[in-house]
């Protein structure tokens, strides 16, 4: 078997500054061999890969308006733009800083690959998700749903040609983390960090500053609700009202420790994710299935199927992972009393009630174990240039949407 991935996260990864927790920097180290040769691994056994279609022929549509988001150009941008000389000296001091280096134009194209195929991937399906898999709209369902994308396309990054892969693959965990920390303090730090406007804008745009919002380079998703910002002071009654609510908002924030303990533990999230999955490409279905029902599907159903009312009459329990995040010493766990424990994050086995919901299982893990070969495959059969796009200043987000994924219910294919 091929060597796997080995996956290192340092203590260095963390780095506390301005008192803002940030991911520094995560990187995934691949063997040599296996990083030159393996472009993705796939099995020609597999239903969904066999009946991939082929990839057209066809060039590259030009960049459309959804790729790249219409900005609005300042004074100076107007005026560098209207003078060959001033556009050239500003080329020559934008490459001598590094504007336009190969780290550069791969950061900036993983920003568009992140927002168009990994962050917006939640909503897209949410039916199925909410519906299908029973993922609550919370803030870790979007995260669990939204890992897995970032895994199939670093699956097809890994196979660019040196030193394009890693330097895309680094690109896309920046971004992803980095909009993980930001809505991970929206939630837990309501009022820390403004709320996200509905698009993406440019800062010099009179639309980034209405209603308190930032120019984030990250879109919104509807897939969960964040808590709602604090009114403005004019819909208060007087300006004691509005200091006691900035107040009682303050007090509800969690501490900078719960963020940067939460943000490791979404790391060894994504990790062990990253690790099942790509185990899977190499075993098969039946360990990519059993890698889906764990990750994805909160191992519903690992302690057997309750069919009648038993113990306190409630029939709750959830799978509990002992390895990782609080957990120091697993023989102190009390794994039975644990399981009974509520988490408060709506995964957990179906009640006695609902254990009919367990039938559709085996076909829900073939959508989803269908879904990933196929969609792996057709990353695949693109070639290398589309997915790097033209590596030109101003067109980093060209062809981005023509690898937007299929859709999951069709996976299948009877």
């Amino acid at each position: 078997m091929i060597g796997l991935v080995k996956w290192e996260l340092s203590g260095d990864d963390v780095e506390k500054k301005t008192g803002k927790f940030r991911i520094v920097e995560t990187r995934a180290y691949l063997p040599c061999h296996v990083y030159q040769n393996v472009r993705v691994i796939s099995f020609t056994a597999t239903r969904s890969a066999a009946a991939a279609p082929a990839p057209k022929t066809t060039p590259p549509s030009p960049p459309s308006s959804q790729s790249s988001p219409q900005r609005r150009q300042s004074w100076l941008t107007t005026k560098v733009k209207s003078s060959p000389l001033l556009f050239s000296i500003f080329l020559y001091v934008a490459r001598a800083l590094g504007y336009g280096s190969p780290q550069q134009f791969a950061n900036r194209r993983a920003l568009h690959l992140y927002n168009t195929l990994c962050a917006t991937c939640a909503d897209q399906e949410s039916a199925f998700w909410r519906e299908a898999c029973s993922l609550p709209p919370t803030f870790q369902s979007w995260f669990t749903i939204t890992n897995l994308h970032v895994w199939l396309l670093t699956v097809r990054l890994r196979s660019l040609p040196a030193p394009h892969g890693k330097q895309h693959i680094q690109g896309l965990i920046d971004h992803f983390f980095q909009d993980v920390e930001e809505r991970m303090r929206a939630v837990l730090q309501p009022g820390i960090l403004p709320p996200r406007s509905s698009s993406l804008v440019s800062p010099n745009s009179p639309s980034s500053a209405e209603g308190g919002s930032y120019p984030s380079p990250y879109l919104l998703s509807s897939f969960y609700t964040p808590p709602s910002p604090l009114a403005p002071q004019s819909s208060f009654p007087s300006h004691k009202a509005y200091k006691e609510a900035a107040k009682l908002q303050a007090r509800s924030r969690a501490p900078e420790r719960l963020i940067t303990r939460q943000m490791k533990i979404l790391k060894e999230q994504w990790a062990g994710l990253g690790m099942s999955l790509d185990l899977g490409l190499v075993r098969g279905d039946a360990e990519m299935a059993a890698a889906v029902w764990r990750n994805m599907l909160g191992a519903r159903g690992a302690r057997g199927i309750g069919l009648s009312q038993e113990g306190d009459g409630s029939g709750y329990r959830r799978a509990v992972n002992l390895v990782g995040g609080l957990v120091e010493d697993v023989r102190k766990v009390d794994v039975d009393k644990e399981e009974l424990k509520d988490d408060n994050s709506g995964v957990h086995d179906f009640a006695p009630s609902e254990s009919d919901r367990y039938i559709t299982y085996p076909e829900l893990m073939a959508t989803l174990v269908s879904y990933i070969r196929r969609e792996s495959l057709r990353l695949e059969r693109i070639d290398d240039s589309v997915i790097m796009g033209p590596r030109l200043v101003g067109r980093e987000g060209e062809c981005v949407q023509s690898l937007r994924w299929g859709a999951i219910d069709n996976a299948v294919r009877r």
